[in-house]
């Protein structure tokens, strides 16, 4: 995932696409917790995605903000 791809998106989606997100580290949490998780790099990426919505989305209320 790109940020450029996320600046694109509306904040809506950016708030869809973070509850995916966390959806998918807990089962990942999940899979590793019961030695089930084959890709142990995906729990880095699902981790640093997290990150990057998270900071999209507080750039876009920043700008709302000082828009106001």
């Amino acid at each position: 995932m790109d940020a450029k791809e996320l600046r694109d998106k509306t904040p809506d989606e950016l708030k869809d696409q973070l509850t995916q997100l966390k959806k998918e580290a807990f089962n990942l949490r999940f899979q590793q917790a019961t030695s089930q998780l084959e890709n142990t790099a995906r729990m880095r990426q699902v981790r640093r995605d997290v990150a990057r919505v998270k900071t999209v989305l507080n750039e876009k209320a920043a700008a709302a903000a000082g828009e106001a």
